[in-house]
């Protein structure tokens, strides 16, 4: 466009000396509008330009904000799987956690109907000693304590003052409390000789642990005699280490002078039970 211009001045110069008045004010007023046709037009391009500009700016920002939004979309839809797999593998461990509270459940039940039964056993030993051996007799006890039966018999009852020999009112005693222990064969019995704190002085025995320990294996004797199997006797002597009273007076030493016998499940026989139990739930599970 200036070229032109430049050629059309250039021509008027030329011929200025060969055109009239009226024709070089006609060519200076084409002039006048094309330089201002010339100058709107770089206006109007200058404008373009910015225009461009800005848009070329608002389309890279749109790119990038287009970029972040593929960004964010792939990463919500990584998160969503991972979210499905960690829900999966919740409800897996939830059930599985579950199914061991099952089995846990049914293993204390188990074991809890296993106790009701030996407590309803232990109730019926309970009555029927106390129905056998009496239970008006003052030297004779008949309890449970801790679930273990037990009988704890008064030494004047067994035994003469420092000796180790079995009385006839013994064997009396002795024999009704077989006939319990024979009608029970899953349990044994455990006989504890029990000494009061008075130093044993006959010489034919070291002390009272010896005392207490001859008594019980004096009753062992006799309980066997009387037809219960010797394989489910025990026999201890406790000598006056586990005293009922303080032995201060002559009536708390004849309390604490004792033969207690305990009646209890074989602990062989209680663990077989649990095994088997463990056994049968082993079983079931698979």
């Amino acid at each position: 466009m200036k070229r032109i211009l430049i050629l059309l001045v250039a021509t008027s110069l030329a011929l200025g000396s060969c055109v009239s008045k009226k024709e070089f004010a006609q060519l200076e007023g084409k002039y006048k509008k094309s330089q201002d046709l010339l100058n709107s037009c770089t206006v109007k391009l200058n404008s373009c330009l910015t225009d461009k500009a800005a848009s070329d700016a608002r389309a890279a920002a749109l790119e990038d904000r287009l970029a972040d939004m593929k960004k964010t979309n792939e990463d919500l839809i990584q998160s969503s799987k991972d979210l499905t797999m960690l829900t999966a593998k919740g409800a897996t461990n939830l059930e599985k956690s579950l199914e061991s509270l099952r089995e846990k459940d049914l293993k204390i039940s188990r074991l809890q109907d296993a106790l009701t039964k030996k407590d309803s056993v232990t109730l019926a030993l309970v009555t029927s000693l106390k129905r056998e051996v009496g239970m008006n007799d003052p030297d004779i006890e008949i309890n449970v304590e801790k679930g273990v039966v037990y009988i704890s018999i008064a030494d004047k009852l067994l035994f003469k003052s420092g000796s180790y020999e079995i009385s006839a009112r013994a064997k009396e005693i002795l024999g009704k409390v077989t006939t319990v222990i024979k009608g029970k064969p899953n349990f044994e019995a455990m006989v504890e000789g029990h000494t009061d704190n008075v130093p044993y002085k006959n010489g034919l025995l070291l002390d009272n642990w010896d005392l207490s320990v001859k008594r019980a294996t004096a009753v062992v004797r006799e309980l066997q005699e009387l037809g219960i199997n010797p394989n489910r006797l025990v026999a201890a002597g406790r000598a006056d280490y586990v005293p009922l009273v303080s032995n201060d007076t002559a009536e708390n030493r004849a309390i604490n002078r004792r033969t207690r016998i305990l009646v209890l499940p074989k602990i062989d026989q209680f663990y077989d039970m649990i095994e088997r139990e463990m056994k049968t739930l082993s079983e079931e599970g698979k």
